[in-house]
């Protein structure tokens, strides 16, 4: 387009139209080519400026008439104003808007970005990025170890016989795991049925935790090996259905193939069997089965060879541009950041570069097995067997609490394992409100549990860690310490029904239970049996200040020798009475503390999160060794990995 200027009244010449508007960088003392003509309003100019194709070399005496001329590009606009900001000051009142004659802004010089939330979450650094810059030790393209095969439904019962019980619609494939899976080989995951689950927090809590009651009764005999007090089953969850839905949505996969069977061909290694032998492998699965139980799509951060595939098979040239800078030298700083920053799932970058849509085959190849997640039981197996009402049946019982990150969607992304368990309690507590509700109109009495038993829920799952330290070193005699904050707090409920049942080691077991608020998030509150109130301390991190040291007690003024730092930690102990964390407490129960693990037989039990509550609880211990021991600093911290390798000293945390 054209641009096209006119004025009112006829300037001399083109140096005399722009006399009265000369860049601001100009030498005033120089004079003008041409004499100014007479002062112009430019209030008055209507319909641009006079632009004339040549200057006068002379002064002239007498007006000309108005005149027009044509400037076809920017270029010649900038001639004509020159580079200073006069000219382009003045024209503002007339622009257009279309930024003709405007130098590009800084910020729309570099790359352009996809325009959607999920792109936005990632908060990428691409300053200086462009269409032109290099990108050097780039990760090469993965080698394929994945592709699918058609498979006729004839040939399923004659090469993969395993396969025939096994369906593959879609709500099948939503509730059974598949038989190639084997999280504990030679033996399969185990459907266990959902005898109860109910929330053990209250509205409000910042963490959510249920209870749940798994019927172990028809599990397999594996070994001789049993379910244990203070022992961890192994849970295996699904990636979310609707996620799986959407993540197949993204990538194009046709509605016609999602649960179609396909033959599963791999080279090596141990996908998707979790525990197999690392060999080439040949299954019978769908796409659905695969994205379902074999892929972790939420959980891990996304790797450089990730990046990679999805850039190779990005269709716009920006978003590849970007997913290559992601897995180059250059993008390192931006890649750190993606993987020490908010989660990302492989649903949301797929969302933040729509034009990427790899194959399945390849996007498997660089995604991490989905593993199964570890609970802790929070009963004695043989006392829950022994409820009333159970009819010979058997129970495994565990607390979850449930994890939750920011997604960028404006809502909460729970993790894999806690998400699953969550989804299934939300079903059988649903059913139980409806079933109460019903009851209440009719005028009758529900049994608890049975409307949500009839929903036939069931947890994939396997016998796990019966080994592991908690369950190992627990014993049936001797005096023993329990520091749990949170659902660290869960397997030491199995311990206390344990050792309840004898009445003469009432007065030997002491539990230290971190929370934030009684009221809200102290679980299995009224379950330890009748002598609860005397082995239980709850420390509540939302609890009041202290109160004021009373009067007349002594001051802990450093003595000669004492070191600062435990000096400054003994007056913290006189003046916070009330303990706000459990290594609060653990300093204030020294006396217990410091008698428990010199005791021939004594114990001490530490579960929880290893950030914040772990190592707070280990500085603690190492501030009573000190005081009751009178041992320096070095000497107390080996004083306790001493009691750690004699068994003595068990700290699960995570």
């Amino acid at each position: 387009m054209r641009t096209h200027f006119s004025t009112s009244s006829s300037p001399r010449s083109s140096g005399e139209s722009l006399g009265t508007v000369t860049d601001d960088t100009s030498d005033s003392d120089t004079p003008p080519s041409t004499p100014p003509s007479e002062t112009q309003d430019v209030e008055e100019i209507t319909d641009g400026m006079a632009v004339l194709a040549r200057a006068a070399t002379s002064p002239q005496t007498r007006k000309r008439r108005a005149s027009t001329t044509y400037a076809s590009n920017s270029e010649e606009i900038k001639r004509l104003l020159g580079d200073g900001t006069a000219g382009t000051k003045f024209l503002q009142k007339y622009c257009c808007g279309e930024g003709c004659f405007l130098p590009p802004h800084p910020e729309d010089a570099g790359l352009p970005k996809p325009d959607n939330a999920a792109f936005r979450f990632l908060n990428l650094n691409l300053e200086g990025l462009s269409l032109d810059t290099d990108l050097t030790r780039t990760v090469d393209l993965p080698e394929q170890n994945v592709s699918f095969g058609s498979l006729r439904r004839e040939s399923i019962h004659q090469k993969f016989p395993d396969e025939i019980e096994h369906d593959h619609d879609e709500a099948s494939v939503n509730v059974y795991p598949p038989e190639y899976m084997k999280p504990h080989p030679p033996y399969s995951i185990f459907n266990a049925p959902v005898y109860d689950a109910r929330e053990l927090t209250k509205p409000g809590a910042e963490k959510r935790t249920y209870h749940f009651d798994i019927d172990v009764t028809d599990y397999p005999e594996e070994g001789g090996v049993d379910f244990k007090v203070g022992g961890a089953v192994g849970i295996c969850p699904p990636n979310d259905p609707a996620m799986v839905e959407d993540v197949m949505d993204q990538l194009g996969v046709p509605r016609f193939q999602r649960d179609k069977p396909v033959r599963l061909f791999t080279k090596a290694g141990r996908w998707p069997t979790i525990w197999g032998d690392e060999e080439a492998r040949e299954l019978v699965t769908t796409r659905r089965e695969v994205l379902t139980w074999t892929v972790d799509v939420t959980s891990t951060p996304p790797t450089k060879k990730l990046f990679r595939v999805l850039a190779e098979y990005a269709s716009d040239a920006y978003e590849k541009k970007i997913l290559t800078y992601l897995c180059s030298a250059q993008g390192q700083a931006a890649f750190c950041d993606l993987r020490t920053g908010p989660h990302i799932t492989v649903e949301q970058l797929l969302q933040a570069f729509p034009s990427s849509k790899p194959p399945l085959e390849a996007l498997c190849g660089v995604l991490t097995q989905l593993m199964p997640r570890f609970y802790s039981l929070s009963n004695d197996p043989h006392v829950s067997s022994a409820r009333e009402g159970l009819a010979g049946r058997r129970l495994i019982e565990m607390a979850v609490t449930i994890h939750e990150t920011v997604a960028h969607s404006d809502s909460k992304r729970t993790g894999v394992g806690s998400g699953f368990l969550e989804r299934v309690a939300h079903k059988f507590i649903k059913a139980e409100h409806e079933a109460e509700e019903i009851a209440e109109k009719l005028g009758y009495r529900v049994v608890p549990g049975v409307a949500g038993r009839k929903l036939n829920l069931q947890v994939p799952m396997f016998r796990g860690l019966m080994a592991n330290p908690l369950s190992k070193e627990f014993a049936s005699d001797g005096p023993m310490v329990l520091i749990g904050a949170g659902v660290g707090m869960a397997p030491f409920r199995g311990f206390i029904l344990n050792r309840l049942k004898n009445a003469n080691c009432a007065n030997k077991i002491w539990l230290i239970q971190g929370i934030r608020d009684s009221m809200l998030d102290e679980i299995y509150r009224g379950e330890l049996g009748d002598h609860e109130s005397e082995i239980k301390k709850v420390v509540q991190s939302r609890a009041q200040e202290a109160p004021p040291v009373a009067h007349g007690q002594p001051d802990t003024e450093p003595q000669p020798g004492d070191d600062s730092a435990t000096s400054a930690k003994k007056e913290a102990r006189k003046q916070n009475k009330v303990a706000k964390y459990v290594q609060d407490e653990v300093r204030l129960q020294a006396d217990i503390v410091w008698f428990v693990i010199n005791a021939l037989d004594g114990r001490l039990f530490v579960c929880g999160s290893t950030k914040g509550m772990g190592e707070g609880v280990e500085s603690a211990l190492v501030d009573v060794a000190m005081d009751k021991g009178n041992l320096d600093y070095e000497t107390a911290r080996q004083f306790w990995k001493d009691k750690q390798d004699a068994g003595q000293y068990i700290a699960e945390t995570w």
